[in-house]
């Protein structure tokens, strides 16, 4: 199946000072055989170097749309923040 006839499929991700398991997270969802995906990544305001990891990785693969949220808000208003944004 071509990746323009594929349906785009939305991949939710919050995020709260993971460093140490965000990139490999995210690379398991990129070197998926799936190519046509979004990936949506709210940071709820780490306070570690999550939020440039993810920041670096989306500079390298545009399907990576980052989002930082200004405090933190906990996982149910992060989550519907990355809804809004599919």
């Amino acid at each position: 199946m071509n990746i323009n006839t594929q349906p785009l499929v939305s991949v939710i991700i919050p995020v709260y000072n993971v460093e140490l398991y965000v990139e490999k997270a995210i690379n398991s969802i990129i070197n998926q055989t799936y190519q046509n995906l979004e990936i949506i990544i709210v940071d709820d305001c780490s306070t570690d170097k999550t939020y440039s990891i993810v920041e670096s990785l989306s500079k390298k693969d545009k399907r990576i749309k980052l989002i930082r949220n200004s405090k933190n808000l906990k996982i149910s208003k992060t989550l519907n923040k990355a809804l809004e944004n599919v």
